[in-house]
C-alpha cells in the first residue's frame, strides 16, 4: 500500500510512529499483515508535486493500493481548482492503470477563502472519486477540525493535528480503506 500525501501524513510536528500512517501500519500488522505500508508523503507537497512523483513509485513499488491525500496545500495555496481536480484525475487514473485500486482522502479550507472556493474544493475529491469509480473520504479531518473545540487538537499552527487527533483521522479513512483490502 502506498500512501502519498502531504504533511497530514508526513507526522509534520509529530513523534515518529504516532502518526496516522504509523497507526494504520499498527493496525493492518493485526488485522491483515501481508500488506506493507509505504509512507511516500511530503510536507508541503501539492497535487502537481505528488503527480510528478508518482509514475516513479508505481513503478518502483507496485502497489495494490493508494491512498492520495493531496490538495490541502494547493487550496492554501490558492491554486485554481481546475488544475488541482486535474492532477487528483491524472493521478487516481494512473495508480488504477497501474492495478491499484485508489481511495482520495479529501480536505477543506478555512471559512476564509469564500463559501464558493470552500464548497467547490471539498467537492473536488467526491467529483474525482465517482468519476474514477474510486473510494474517498470527504473529509480527513472530519471530528477533528469541525468538533466543539477544533483547537485543542491542533498543534498551534492550527493547520497540523496533534497526535491525540490521529486515532481520529484513522477511524475516518478505515471504513473505506478495509472495504477496499476485501
Amino acid at each position: 500500500m502506498l500512501v502519498l500525501g502531504d504533511s497530514l501524513s508526513a507526522e509534520y510536528g509529530l513523534a515518529r510512529g504516532t502518526g496516522w500512517v504509523a497507526l494504520l501500519e499498527q493496525q493492518l500488522r493485526q488485522e491483515r499483515p501481508q500488506v506493507t505500508v509505504l509512507n511516500a508523503s511530503v510536507s508541503g507537497e501539492t497535487t502537481s508535486g505528488g503527480r510528478s512523483r508518482l509514475a516513479a513509485l508505481l513503478a518502483q513499488h507496485q502497489p495494490s493500493h493508494v491512498v492520495i491525500e493531496l490538495g490541502g496545500n494547493d487550496a492554501l495555496r490558492g491554486l485554481p481548482l481546475k488544475s488541482i481536480e486535474e492532477n487528483l484525475d491524472w493521478m487516481t487514473r494512473t495508480a488504477q492503470q497501474a492495478g491499484a485500486k485508489v481511495l482520495l482522502l479529501g480536505m477543506q479550507v478555512p471559512p476564509n477563502y469564500g463559501a464558493a472556493y470552500a464548497d467547490r474544493f471539498a467537492a473536488l475529491f467526491t467529483t474525482v472519486a465517482q468519476a474514477r469509480k474510486a473510494a474517498v473520504v470527504p473529509f480527513l479531518l472530519k471530528g477533528v477540525a469541525d468538533g466543539p473545540d477544533p483547537t485543542r487538537l491542533f498543534q498551534p499552527d492550527r493547520i497540523h493535528p496533534r497526535a491525540e487527533a490521529q486515532p481520529q483521522l484513522l477511524a475516518n479513512v478505515w471504513p473505506e480503506l478495509k472495504k477496499l483490502l476485501q
